[in-house]
């Protein structure tokens, strides 16, 4: 393992006896589980805090409710709900009445129907377009072969600004919508309230970039 840190994703050893799933199970050199006890006792202590524990307790409940057929036994699990409604689920858990949903402009057909989807469960909705603002490129250093459009009069998306409209506005989950690469982080970054994601910006796969993953030894092999 390089550095020493975890590299969970290269551990070659079987689900059902790797050690993060099976007491008695076996590990690889760096396994966070064998080997991070210290950092493990950190991690539990936030789970006490009375916010924490309620807001993970509710996504541990809305995984399990994610599937069907569990007579049947874990091979025999179906998957029965989107992560549309699985958002709703959660949020109502969570007790939550005023959602935030900052999208990308791309999408304003999409964020319209999300907000309808919403507002149809009783839902507050407070929705902010990437574009609000209308500060120009320029302003962050943008020269004009840089733009998407050169020669046009071309805007930044202002996830900052997103985040602060949406915490001026007291949401209490905040929902993002196919924002940019490095857009989306600087959302969560200033934004108040827990984030999650709707929608993962991809523009050549349709917002679906586990395709590329996915294809990764096929028509996708050019990215290897």
């Amino acid at each position: 393992m390089e550095g020493g840190y975890p590299a969970c994703a290269r551990c070659g050893i079987k689900k059902d006896d790797q050690l993060c799933r099976t007491k008695d199970g076996r590990s690889i050199p760096g396994c966070p589980t064998a080997g991070q006890t210290d950092l493990l006792a950190a991690a539990m202590e936030e789970y006490r805090r009375p916010a924490v524990a309620a807001f993970a307790r509710a996504a541990a409940v809305q995984e399990g409710e994610g599937y069907g057929e569990k007579e049947g036994g874990y091979g025999r699990l179906r998957p029965i709900k989107c992560r549309l409604e699985e958002t709703a689920e959660f949020a109502g858990k969570m007790g939550y009445r005023r959602l935030g949903l900052a999208f990308c402009t791309g999408l304003a057909k999409e964020a319209a129907a999300v907000e309808r989807f919403f507002r149809g469960r009783d839902f507050e909705v407070v929705s902010v377009v990437c574009k609000a603002g209308r500060v120009p490129k320029e302003t962050l250093g943008v020269s004009d072969h840089e733009k998407v459009a050169p020669g046009t009069d071309e805007q930044i998306c202002n996830p900052i600004f997103q985040a602060m409209l949406l915490n001026a506005a007291e949401t209490e989950f905040n929902i993002m919508l196919g924002l940019c690469v490095g857009h989306d982080s600087l959302f969560m970054k200033y934004s108040e309230a827990p984030c999650t994601v709707l929608a993962a910006k991809d523009r050549l796969l349709g917002h679906n970039p586990l395709a590329a993953v996915y294809t990764i030894e096929s028509y996708s092999r050019y990215l290897k």
